[in-house]
């Protein structure tokens, strides 16, 4: 299957945003509304900048089928979702640049995860990817001045910031070439997307820029049945320890420091060392890559609903935190010099 993703035409008009995506006009939020914004730095005292888009966050309390598959703006489930796990993973780069992160209308995870591959490719072209690539021209436009920047998702966040690199940045030269890395966590890019996106590459150790990073996490132990909703066939990875491309095993005595996390996803342990380990592996009967960590067990956490045992969605940042803030650091560093 052709996953093309197509570019988002951004048309500002005078009172409103208006973005125009799969022939069709949506009135998009508003982003000079600072109330639209989950971080939004009053000022920005370091050299680069962070960009993140959260993941999924909000969950459809209504079987009314006339009611939206995504939800509003404003929805207070899904802000005090967002400034939730904000804290898990956004806060890995907080000494590293100034975060902004914009509020947007995402679909119910669910809803999204029980669609064909292709409809998932349709949806998520829609009506998050309108606000997210509406916000970061109007961060570009506004806040950015000039600066170094670094893109940061996770899951839906992820899938919105693959539209965004594949459009925005193709037809924004100028604006890409001042992108440090884009980590793409908790979501597939595949080979086939980077074929289709030839100005877009992907990460090949610990220090080069302008590349992308992405990984998704399971356990060493899971069979990959039931699927694992967010891998597709040709999905990469890079090892989120030691950020080589290899089978090489990182252990968890070279993790930097994970995250625990309570029932409730709240942190009960901000620094926990030898803990998770990681390596890639090759699955030739998926036919991609994903990271095995075997020195955490299923049943020691939490797992999300949309989930089957054994995938580590929710922990690709908890699990290699402070790996990822001393990545970023490294690269920040690299296209500074």
């Amino acid at each position: 299957m052709k996953r093309n993703i197509v570019t988002v035409l951004v048309i500002v008009l005078v009172v409103s945003f208006t973005l125009v995506g799969y022939g069709q006009n949506t009135e998009v939020t508003d982003y000079s509304q600072a109330e639209h914004w989950l971080a939004l730095p009053l000022s920005a005292d370091k050299e680069v900048d962070v960009f993140y888009v959260y993941p999924s966050v909000w969950q459809k309390t209504s079987n009314d089928p006339n009611m939206p598959n995504y939800s509003e703006i404003d929805d207070p489930t899904m802000i005090a979702g967002a400034k939730h796990v904000f804290q898990i993973q956004a806060t890995a780069f907080e000494p590293i640049g100034n975060i902004y992160a914009p509020y947007y209308r995402q679909y119910d995870g669910g809803y999204v995860l029980s669609l064909s591959t292709e409809e998932q490719y349709r949806v998520m072209g829609e009506t998050p990817t309108l606000d997210v690539v509406a916000a970061f021209d109007y961060y570009v436009n506004n806040y950015n001045n000039g600066r170094p920047f670094i893109l940061a998702g996770h899951s839906q966040g992820s899938n919105v910031l693959l539209y965004l690199l594949s459009g925005y940045m193709k037809e924004h030269p100028e604006v890409y070439k001042r992108m440090i890395t884009a980590y793409v966590i908790g979501y597939s890019v595949t080979n086939e997307y980077l074929a289709d996106n030839p100005h877009l590459k992907f990460a090949t150790g610990p220090d080069d820029i302008g590349v992308i990073v992405s990984y998704n996490t399971e356990y060493s132990d899971y069979s990959g049945e039931p699927e694992n909703p967010v891998l597709h066939p040709g999905a990469l990875a890079i090892n989120p320890i030691n950020w080589n491309r290899d089978e090489t095993r990182a252990l968890e005595t070279e993790n930097l420091g994970s995250l625990i996390l309570d029932d409730n996803e709240n942190i009960v342990d901000n620094n926990k060392k030898d803990y998770a380990d990681a390596q890639i592996f090759n699955d030739t009967s998926r036919e991609l890559q994903v990271i095995k960590c075997s020195t955490v067990e299923p049943a020691m956490l939490t797992l999300g609903k949309n989930f089957p045992t054994g995938v580590y969605h929710s922990y690709d940042y908890p699990f290699y935190f402070y790996n990822i803030r001393e990545n970023a650091s490294n690269r920040v560093k690299n296209f500074l010099e």
